[in-house]
């Protein structure tokens, strides 16, 4: 058909008729184009043998080998062509040079020019620049990029190897993707993965699956299954069930960045901080870790847990913050704004409190006050020590005052300068009160009975508790007290000065610390 009447055909055609006949020109230019890109081998060699009975489909070519194709040198020691097929079968220090950076090395190789692709059999190297794979059987398309091996293969990168069972190489983005029994070999760690690509000029790894870093001398590890390491720079972020291990110290949360060489680390939603030897747990919506400078925070709905056996103590504030010794055990715990916390036989709250893991000691700052029982202690600041998981003393500096609610709507008060309270089993069953001794009591009889309202002033007092109720009260320098009929004593006039009951914002449990 000349061009012509190609053109009065189309002139004459519906839109319908026009729309599949570009179509069909547009796959015949296709296929036109993808013909011509089938560029037959070209190859050269020092001896040429025809030989059918040896091989009947063409030449084989042998010493100084050389082939070309699409910018692709081969050599080898001798080859089989076949160029019917545009093959060829390669034999004996087999090398193709596909670029100025990238090499392939094996003992045979079967190349396809029509598809370009080489397989590659027995000890085979394909060499990037800084980067070397070494396997026993791979596939390389010369038109994807891509080389493959489905049977163990070895990548060594810098200062990195790494093994997998199956694996691919992007030689164009310059990436592994490994997939099924992954392990990366660094002078400072182990890497292993069920699913991880790794990018040789970054030195990156990026994971997919469950995967662990484990250090050489074993005393970080961590988890995750999905992130990515960049082992150049030691910096990751990590998600997934993401976990790190340090010494004594546990770190886990919704997703974490981390600084290996530095200590520094940020936790992200569900945050949680655990001190295996001290017990101590910090837990929070966000977390920084700066091991360098020996301290971590926890913020946003932070928790402080003191673990015991027996009873854990829960406290909550704005920021929780703590201090690490030279082992990298939490030595200090600051607990900041709006404290409180709860145990069930002790609870309190304060603007600020300080916990020191040496002695299990915990001091509140600022309008302190804590619960003990049916009794109350507040001061201007309270310093609580624990021994063996229980209450052992406390100690109330400036403006002490305990007060217990009485059967009647009264209170039993004592009040001074310091009290130093005592626990026997976390009941109080010692106190006494230097400086400024005051107390009010109501007096009762074993039948419970009242008796009258007890007042007394001296300069110290010695008491004890039973079972939190009054036993004995001995005054100590110039004492003056006197019992007097309840009706004898004006309503202003039975509660000391400063009285303040605080029953309303006491945590009655575990999630009213979040409540102020």
């Amino acid at each position: 058909m000349t061009l012509v009447s190609l053109c009065l055909h189309y002139e004459s055609m519906s839109d319908i008729s026009r729309y599949i006949f570009f179509l069909f020109l547009l796959l015949g230019l296709n296929a036109f184009s993808q013909e011509a890109q089938k560029t037959k081998i070209q190859y050269s060699g020092d001896v040429w043998e025809f030989n059918k009975d040896i091989y009947k489909d063409g030449p084989r070519i042998l010493r100084n080998v050389v082939m070309n194709h699409d910018s692709a040198f081969l050599y080898c020691d001798s080859a089989y062509v076949n160029e019917a097929e545009n093959k060829v079968i390669a034999y004996s220090n087999v090398r193709i040079k596909l670029s100025d950076t990238l090499n392939l090395y094996s003992d045979s190789l079967r190349y396809d020019g029509n598809t370009k692709i080489a397989n590659a059999y027995s000890h085979v190297r394909l060499i990037d620049n800084q980067t070397i794979l070494t396997t026993d059987t791979l596939v390389y398309s010369r038109i994807t990029q891509i080389a493959q091996y489905d049977y163990w293969g070895k990548i060594v990168n810098d200062q990195n190897n790494l093994v997998s069972h199956h694996g691919y190489y992007y030689t164009d983005k310059k990436e592994f993707f490994f997939k099924d029994r992954v392990i990366m070999v660094n002078p400072e760690y182990n890497m292993y993965s069920d699913t991880l690509m790794y990018n040789t000029v970054t030195e990156t790894s990026f994971f997919y699956g469950p995967s662990h870093i484990i250090s050489k001398d074993r005393k970080d590890s961590i988890y995750c299954e999905n992130g990515w390491y960049n082992t150049k720079l030691d910096i990751a972020r990590f998600r997934d069930r993401a976990r790190i291990y340090h010494e004594s110290t546990y770190l886990t949360g919704d997703s974490m960045y981390y600084e290996r060489n530095t200590g520094f680390g940020q936790v992200f939603r569900k945050a949680l901080m655990f001190d295996t030897v001290q017990n101590i747990v910090l837990m929070g919506n966000y977390g920084e870790m700066r091991r360098k400078d020996g301290y971590a925070f926890m913020t946003d709905s932070a928790v402080g847990v003191l673990i015991d056996k027996k009873d854990s103590l829960f406290m909550h504030g704005d920021t929780l913050r703590a201090t690490f010794d030279t082992a990298q055990e939490i030595k200090k715990v600051f607990c900041f704004y709006k404290v409180k916390f709860f145990r069930h036989d002790i609870q309190g709250m304060c603007d600020s409190l300080i916990y020191v893991s040496k002695d299990s000691a915990m001091t509140m700052y600022r309008l302190p006050v804590i619960w003990s029982d049916s009794n109350q202690l507040s001061s201007d600041s309270i310093r609580l020590t624990m021994k063996n998981g229980m209450a052992d003393s406390l100690m109330l500096y400036s403006s002490a005052f305990i007060v217990s609610k009485d059967d009647t709507s009264g209170f039993n008060q004592i009040k001074g300068r310091v009290v130093l309270a005592k626990f026997r089993d976390n009941d109080l069953y010692k106190i006494f009160v230097k400086g400024n001794a005051q107390t009010i009591y109501y007096a009762r009889e074993e039948d419970k009975s009242l008796i009258g309202i007890n007042t007394a002033v001296s300069s110290d007092m010695l008491i004890f508790l039973e079972k939190n109720q009054l036993k004995t009260i001995t005054y100590i320098n110039n004492p003056e007290a006197h019992l007097v009929p309840e009706k004898s004593v004006p309503l202003n006039e039975r509660k000391l000065k400063g009285f303040k009951w605080e029953e309303k914002n006491r945590p009655l449990k575990k999630n009213d610390i979040f409540t102020w």
